[in-house]
């Protein structure tokens, strides 16, 4: 049932029902007002009585019957159309309209009150009048009959009956037309909706305001629902882009490895008399190339980790201390390396907790692994971190003023040419003598790009070795979390411009 139906249908059963009920209110107070004036009509007539009846007994009392008889009619001139009854020591005089003598009537004096006899009713007063002698006592009533009455209310009720019986189809009706024109903008925005698939079209719901309220939060509601829909499509179809590349990179990438392996088991099973020393060299480089394999596959599920963050997952990171716990981290790796950290605390940033760390150890990682010095000996690693002010370092150190952070890795190796700082972030691309995945710096990149941050690579302290220099943004308070992510990158199906082998390639 269409809902201006349902609306007229409502509207024609409440409207005569509020008619009715408005009625019977109006009947109850046109009935009061009339009982109010017999009332008032009633005392007032009583005045004029009253003196009459007093005569009556006076006449009665003493004895004078022609006196009497003048009186009697003179009470009943007095009482008009009011029904007027005496009873005194003499007996009761009656004229006008009243119940029965057999009827009751009320003793209490000072107020109306009604009376029902026969199916009629009467508004009585009694007065207690006096004739000025000890036998001329009497009770004087005075009637007043409610037909009038009575008649003028059954006229108003069948009157708000036939109103109320009369308004149902034309409000209906009324309500119809009207419930069809404020549901106008509502049936334009359902054959706006209906015509929408997601499957089959790219088309979108395009709604101008009605200043309808409901209707304008329906139209809302539906465009945030399919905008949530297109959203959740494209993760969905990102999600399997990065499974079909993880495939692809895998698969492209693992071949290698898997055969040196395969040719390295094949001499082992080959030559079962192979010479210890050839031995242990077949034995270590497939422990080589299981470490890689291992290190490549943990590499690429971390690109792939990186490519389907959502921005939900971003929260307040005080970077101070996440490079403290990744310095602790490689010194326990690698005891003999040297690894300091020079920050401050409060240097707050908005990011995604595990490809942070991620970056900081892949910095670190590659600071020990490129980083030793020409003359040998251990790595030597120094993690910086300082707040930045609005135009670049330098200008404000203090965490309260700062627009950026940045998180500096120096280390004291040969550095990086600066023809090849650009390149070292390709994917699969590897130093020389590197036995990683190629991966490490690629994963940094992905997230500095996921956290709006600027990547670079420069030269060393006092020109020695490379430094690898990420600025995030701040967490300030006019800089809340983010609400999306930057345009989507697939870090791991980007074309490799270089064929199989060019992670072996050295600098």
């Amino acid at each position: 049932m269409r809902l201006s139906t349902r609306i007229a249908l409502v509207v024609g059963l409440v409207v005569p029902l509020l008619v009715a009920a408005s009625g019977w209110l109006l009947v109850a107070l046109v009935a009061k007002d009339l009982r109010t004036q017999a009332d008032q009509r009633l005392t007032e007539r009583a005045q004029s009585v009253a003196v009459a009846a007093r005569g009556v007994l006076r006449a009665s009392s003493h004895g004078r019957p022609h006196a009497e008889q003048a009186r009697r009619q003179k009470l009943f001139t007095a009482a008009l159309d009011v029904g007027v009854r005496l009873a005194g020591p003499g007996g009761t005089v009656l004229d006008g309209p009243q119940p029965d003598v057999s009827v009751p009537l009320p003793a209490r004096t000072g107020r109306p009150a009604t009376v029902h006899a026969h199916g009629d009713s009467w508004r009585v007063l009694a007065v207690p009048v006096t004739g000025g002698g000890a036998g001329a006592r009497g009770m004087l009533w005075l009637f007043s009959p409610d037909t009038a009455r009575e008649a003028q209310i059954g006229l108003v009720r069948r009157r708000v009956l036939t109103v109320a019986l009369l308004a149902a189809v034309p409000s209906g009706a009324a309500a119809w037309l009207l419930a069809a024109r404020a549901a106008r903008p509502l049936r334009r925005l359902q054959q706006a909706t209906s015509g929408l698939d997601p499957h089959t079209s790219v088309a979108r719901l395009d709604h101008l305001p009605t200043r309808i309220t409901e209707v304008d939060d329906l139209a809302r509601t539906l465009q945030t629902f399919l905008a949530r829909y297109d959203e959740q499509a494209a993760r969905t179809a990102e999600a399997l882009a990065a499974a079909r590349s993880f495939s692809a990179a895998a698969s492209h990438e693992l071949r290698t490895p898997l055969m040196s392996m395969q040719t390295n088991l094949d001499i082992l099973d080959a030559f079962q008399d192979l010479d210890p020393t050839d031995r242990a060299e077949t034995v270590d480089d497939l422990r080589r190339e299981h470490a890689r394999l291992l290190g490549l596959l943990v590499m690429l599920r971390a690109l792939g980790q990186g490519d389907l963050v959502e921005a939900d997952a971003f929260e307040l990171i005080d970077l101070a201390e996440l490079a403290d716990e990744a310095a602790a981290d490689a010194r326990r790796r690698n005891p003999a390396a040297e690894v300091t950290v020079d920050s401050s605390p409060g240097l707050t940033i908005h990011g995604w907790r595990p490809g942070l760390r991620s970056l900081v150890d892949n910095l670190v990682t590659n600071a020990l692994v490129h980083g030793r010095p020409a003359a040998g000996g251990a790595g030597q690693v120094r993690i910086a971190l300082h707040a930045a002010g609005p135009t670049g370092p330098g200008e404000s150190r203090t965490p309260a003023a700062a627009r950026h952070v940045v998180l500096c890795v120096d280390d004291r190796g040969p550095g990086i040419p600066p023809e090849h700082r650009e390149v070292v972030f390709q994917r699969f691309h590897r130093g020389r003598d590197s036995t990683g995945s190629g991966l490490g710096l690629t994963l940094v990149a992905q997230q500095a790009a996921l956290h709006r941050a600027r990547l670079r690579v420069l030269d060393g302290p006092d020109g020695r070795g490379a430094r690898f220099e990420v600025a995030f943004p701040a967490a300030t308070p006019d800089r809340p979390r983010p609400a999306q992510l930057p345009a989507h990158r697939d870090w791991l199906a980007e074309p490799v411009e270089r064929p199989q082998g060019f992670h072996k390639e050295r600098l």
